[in-house]
């Protein structure tokens, strides 16, 4: 792209500070919800430790939990295409896990953000 040509209208400039991001693991997540927003919990577990440790709390509008879980089948889709099939170990719904692979299903809500 042209750096005198502008900037699209709906383009975000964002700037990521290593001094002041927080940056944070998770291997496990944790969603409930009400009518009016969605509640995200990040959380760690580690072999040998009774409890798994919340380290982010992410409460977001359901607009906004809409579009990043159709930002996520996008990108999931996208690593797939590139690297292949994440294999979460045949433990998805039908097999009494609590997770399932987003390549499974389609874009939510006709695929609009």
């Amino acid at each position: 792209m042209d750096n005198n040509q502008p900037k699209p209208q709906n383009q975000l400039s964002i700037e990521l500070n290593p001094q002041t991001t927080k940056v944070s693991y998770s291997n496990l997540a944790i969603i409930s919800h009400s009518r009016s927003e969605f509640v995200l919990d990040f959380a760690t577990t580690l072999p040998g430790l009774p409890k798994a440790l919340v380290s982010d709390r992410i409460i977001m509008t359901p607009e906004h939990a809409k579009r990043l879980m159709n930002a996520l089948f996008d990108n999931v889709s996208k690593y797939e295409a590139q690297f292949g099939v994440i294999d979460l170990g045949g433990k998805g719904p039908q097999q009494g896990g609590g997770t399932f692979n987003l390549a499974d299903f389609g874009p939510f809500g006709g695929g609009k953000n």
